[in-house]
């Protein structure tokens, strides 16, 4: 049995449109200590090239529920500009005139008890995402 007094939080994220880690999509912690009170930005980090943020804020004493905000965006710029540049003439795989994703940030928000870990991983492409709680 733990004897922490918080929890622990990490995540990692796959774009699950090439099969790859999302390198680069900048993850932003924030926590609040009870359902009605406010958030409280922690800090944030980046995902490396394999698709960890391995250097998230702790979470203060007292947490109960957390967010995790992901701004995929300017990853898929980054993602689709690669693309197009690899494949030259052919045309953008998109089913709208949308540039960028369908969702430009996905905020997770959940519930958290001292003492455990708790990972939570994104699995993402530009029209849709999924998470769950990992190990």
């Amino acid at each position: 049995m733990s004897t922490e007094t918080t929890a622990s939080v990490s995540t990692h994220i796959l774009d699950t449109s090439v099969g790859r880690p999302a390198e680069g999509v900048a993850v932003s912690l924030a926590a609040r200590s009870g359902r009605d009170a406010d958030w409280q930005a922690l800090g944030g980090s980046a995902a490396d090239a394999d698709g960890r943020c391995k250097d998230l804020p702790a979470l203060p004493e007292g947490t109960t529920h957390v967010r995790l905000d992901f701004a995929v965006e300017a990853y898929f710029l980054k993602s689709e500009k690669k693309q197009a540049d690899a494949q030259q003439d052919a045309p953008a795989n998109r089913d709208s005139g949308s540039v960028g994703a369908f969702f430009p940030e996905v905020a997770i928000t959940f519930a958290v008890v001292p003492g455990e870990h708790f990972h939570v991983p994104l699995l993402l492409n530009p029209f849709g995402y999924s998470v769950y709680r990992g190990s």
